[in-house]
């Protein structure tokens, strides 16, 4: 998927764990074997150009675009799986794929889970007795430095994700004008349960502008946000204080 993936997991039967780690690993590469759209023969790039149906697809195909609509739904509109007029789904499959890889080593057994995805994490469970997993969150604006720390002290699962121009420049794209967002924003943070909601979450947010995803992140449950500006503002959700530190 273009990126670098890590694993940081805690407990459980060490057999069990190391077999559920190589298939987490063996499933992230099939996940890019399936959906990327840099690969001519991936099922989604066939699907794309008509050469298969969704039924014709692996069973996960059909899931990725459910949980896509559902997100273009909820975003109303703001998250898409187009672009350019062709079937995209890369903006919800990594989260999706990092969620799984997750939930993969739980179901192991491991009694803590951490998997980082190019900045994406998703976590489980809890690193020690008493010791909640911590996450940081890159300044944009100061290369090394931390914008915040999101700690999930009393969750049993968290998942921060972050879009933004800050190191992958204008890639994330106005689905209404199919051209590179143009916004006040330079990076959007979402911490929610599930790292498949919160990737979506944060790319539509960051689409959207500081104003409108602010008052959007608010109605959405479970859901928090940090917005930095290009101004060097931050903005959040009223909810948000309580995951720091």
């Amino acid at each position: 998927m273009g990126t670098v993936f890590s694993f940081d997991v805690r407990g459980g039967d060490p057999d069990a764990v190391r077999a559920a780690l190589r298939g987490s690993v063996a499933g992230l590469h099939e996940v890019d074997a399936v959906f990327s759209t840099f690969r001519e023969d991936s099922q989604v790039s066939r699907l794309a150009r008509g050469e298969l149906t969704v039924a014709e697809c692996a069973p996960e195909v059909a899931e990725v675009l459910e949980l896509g609509a559902e997100a273009e739904r909820v975003s109303d509109g703001w998250f898409s799986m187009s672009y350019e007029g062709r079937l995209d789904p890369t903006g919800i499959v990594k989260g999706w794929a990092v969620e799984r890889a997750a939930r993969r080593l739980a179901a192991a057994g491991a009694s803590g889970v951490s998997v980082n995805g190019g900045g994406d994490v998703q976590v489980l469970g809890a690193p020690g007795v008493r010791r909640p997993w911590r996450v940081g969150v890159a300044d944009p604006l100061r290369p090394g430095g931390l914008a915040a720390v999101v700690s999930a002290a009393g969750a049993a699962e968290l998942a921060v994700a972050t879009s933004g121009s800050a190191e992958r420049g204008a890639h994330v794209v106005d689905p209404r004008t199919g051209r590179s967002a143009v916004t006040d924003l330079v990076a959007v943070t979402v911490v929610a349960p599930r790292l498949t909601w919160a990737d979506c979450w944060a790319t539509a947010a960051f689409a959207m502008g500081s104003r409108a995803a602010l008052a959007w992140l608010e109605t959405l449950p479970d859901v928090e946000g940090l917005l930095v500006t290009a101004g060097d503002e931050v903005r959040c959700t009223g909810g948000l204080a309580a995951w720091l530190g």
